[in-house]
């Protein structure tokens, strides 16, 4: 196909802030784990499909199977909730007290439940 252009997992984004590799981010309509370290502003690898093990509210408790959300404000995957971003659905269930829950990202646009 003349049309094609890439595959879309690994997408060219602008930094909304500064990142570390492997921190996860939106931007626009589109959550995307960052490939690299970047300052604000400056362009980075966003993965937006795969396995990611992502911080997490410490307090919530995540089953496995359930739908995973992103807490922008505080840059942290929670239970689905108003305000925050559906991504993605948890592999392994993460408990209250886990810092952290494995996400297999969605790969579709997302926006703040209302």
């Amino acid at each position: 196909m003349r049309n094609f252009v890439q595959a879309g997992c690994n997408l060219d984004l602008t930094a909304p802030r500064a990142l570390a590799s492997g921190e996860g981010f939106i931007v626009g309509a589109l959550f995307a784990v960052a490939s690299t370290t970047a300052a604000s502003g400056a362009v980075v690898v966003g993965v937006t499909e795969g396995v990611f093990t992502l911080p997490k509210k410490t307090a919530t408790v995540i089953a496995a199977g359930a739908k995973v959300s992103w807490d922008n404000t505080n840059h942290q995957c929670d239970a689905p909730g108003t305000g925050f971003y559906p991504v993605g659905v948890a592999v392994a269930a993460a408990g209250n007290g886990a810092a952290t829950v494995t996400v297999r990202l969605d790969g579709v646009s997302t926006a703040a439940a209302a």
